[in-house]
């Protein structure tokens, strides 16, 4: 008998790896899923995980790492000698959970988006730095130039990112890049930057007060923009 060449070992343990990785993907959305539907209580107990995993058809690698993922997003606790237990996701759950709650808490992340990009902008103005505000104007007017809805949107995103960083504040990137996947994730939904003809002015405004170092200006246009952008999405 032939040796079976190492390669081949490798492709089998990373095919297996893979399986393992999507069957614990689903498995930590549908245990998310039914938390944030309420279809467990805070505090309570889940079942044993052999007969979790049975529930659900998986095995227990697979349940596993779902559950240690819902563990580090605020959802589920393991205490010691104790079963895994639901916590109360309102008050304990990261900014990692808007990920994976879809088109239920949009509206809810539109109103933040429009408080937020306000503040953010006013602090970019009051921090004026040259390069930095170089760098809005410019993403503002290609921008104006967007040929379809996904390069708008990824305009629409790294123009926010920049100003983000012109504000100076740490907290607003690590916000952005917390809400990056459901707003790429979820375009049909969130089709904020769809109208480029419309908004690209705003974005124009926005960008030029920045670069004038207009605080107050640059707080209104922000605000003006996000709102066009939430009621268009909210109808």
């Amino acid at each position: 008998m032939r040796p079976v060449p190492r390669e081949f070992g490798t492709l089998v343990r990373c095919r297996a790896l893979t399986r393992v990785q999507n069957t614990s993907e689903r498995v930590f959305a549908d245990l998310l899923q039914a938390v944030v539907a309420g279809r467990y209580a805070p505090e309570e107990k889940l079942p044993r995980q052999r007969e979790l995993a049975a529930d659900l058809g998986v095995t227990l690698q697979s349940l596993r790492e779902a559950l240690k993922r819902l563990e580090q997003i605020g959802v589920v606790e393991t205490r010691h000698g104790d079963a895994t237990r639901v916590r109360d996701w309102r008050a304990h759950g990261t900014l990692d959970v808007l990920a994976h709650l879809g088109p239920a808490v949009l509206g809810d992340l539109l109103e933040a988006r429009s408080l937020m990009l306000r503040e953010m902008a006013g602090l970019a103005a009051e921090r004026r730095d040259a390069p930095r505000a170089r760098a809005i104007v410019a993403l503002a007017g290609r921008f104006s130039h967007a040929q379809d809805a996904r390069a708008a949107a990824e305009l629409d995103f790294a123009f926010f990112t920049e100003v983000a960083e012109a504000a100076g504040n740490l907290v607003f990137l690590l916000i952005l890049n917390g809400i990056r996947g459901v707003y790429f994730e979820h375009l049909d939904e969130l089709p904020v930057a769809a109208d480029v003809a419309g908004l690209a002015p705003g974005y124009a405004a926005l960008a030029g007060a920045i670069a004038a170092g207009d605080a107050d200006s640059a707080r209104r246009a922000a605000f003006a923009l996000a709102e066009v952008q939430r009621r268009a999405v909210s109808g």
